[in-house]
Formats: structure tokens, sequence, C-alpha cells
């Protein structure tokens, strides 16, 4: 696996990745409406160049969000290397504190993102209805048969040494 930085790769074959796993290269959270293609990130890629993973993410201040994360192949450690190089280049830019909002039904985001030092810091009561008028194409209910309302922001503060390769 190697990670690049998604600068490397054209905004059309970012937009193909953000529609065949988002449903369209739109997010929609509590924090904004982004676009895909324009955020700063990392990808990661397998020994053919085919995307398997990527990170994206806004920095502000001294804060850093996560606006995406995807892993195409689970445990695997992708999801795993794309945070902590986003961790890197946050501290690198003077961030202290990484936050990310996942929905209410995303029991596996929770869990991986909880094992990674991130705490649960506020939940957003429907704001997936509030992100659903601007992008109906988000679904109801997830696959695991929770209905998606709600938003949870998770944070981690950072320090340099944490996030050492």
């Amino acid at each position: 696996m190697r990670i690049i930085s998604t600068k490397e790769i054209g905004a059309s074959a970012l937009n193909r990745f953000f529609l065949s796993r988002w449903g369209s290269p739109r997010i929609v959270s509590v924090s904004g409406v982004y676009y895909g293609a324009e955020l700063d990130g990392f990808l990661a890629l397998n020994e053919e160049g085919a995307i398997v993973g990527l990170c994206t993410y806004v920095m502000y201040g001294e804060d850093c969000e996560v606006i995406t994360i995807d892993s195409v192949e689970e445990n695997q450690g992708i999801g795993t290397a794309l945070l902590r190089r986003a961790e890197q280049e946050a501290c690198a830019n003077g961030c202290r504190c990484m936050r990310l909002i996942t929905t209410n039904d995303n029991l596996h985001a929770l869990g991986f993102y909880q094992k990674r030092g991130y705490r649960l810091v506020e939940v957003f009561p429907y704001a997936v209805d509030r992100a659903r008028a601007i992008k109906p194409e988000i679904p109801l209910v997830a696959d695991n048969g929770i209905p998606i309302r709600d938003e949870i922001l998770l944070r981690k503060d950072i320090h340099e040494e944490e996030t050492e390769p």
C-alpha cells in the first residue's frame, strides 16, 4: 500500500470515488457542505495503483476536521494508516485537535475511532434530517437496520509524539 496526497490525482478520479462510495461528490454534515475533490487529503493505493482508501480533511486554527474516511478493504490497516497520516499532517501544520463527525448508525466507525483515541463529545439530534434537505440521496435507514438520524462529534487531542510513524 502506498499513501499519496489527493493533489497527486485528478479531480475526476476523486469524484468517481465519492460517487461510488458516498452517492455524490458532495458531503453534507452539521459542520458544512463540502465537495470531495476540493478537499485536502490522502489516498491509499494498492500495488496496481487502484484507490483502496481515502481520507479528506479541513484545517482551521488549531483544529483539523476529518471530513471523510473510506477503506475499500476492511481490516487491512488502510483506515488506520490514512487517519494517522492526517494526524501527522495536522500536527505539522500546528493543529492540536482532530475532530470528526459520523452518524448514529455507523457502529463500526464509532468503535474504530474510539480504539484510536477519539472521544464522543457531542450529539447533534436530527442533523441527518437537515442534511437530507440538501442531499436527498442520504438513506433513511442503514444496511444494519438502524434509522440514520443524528450526527456524533468525536475529538482527539494530538501531540507530535503520538502521531509519529
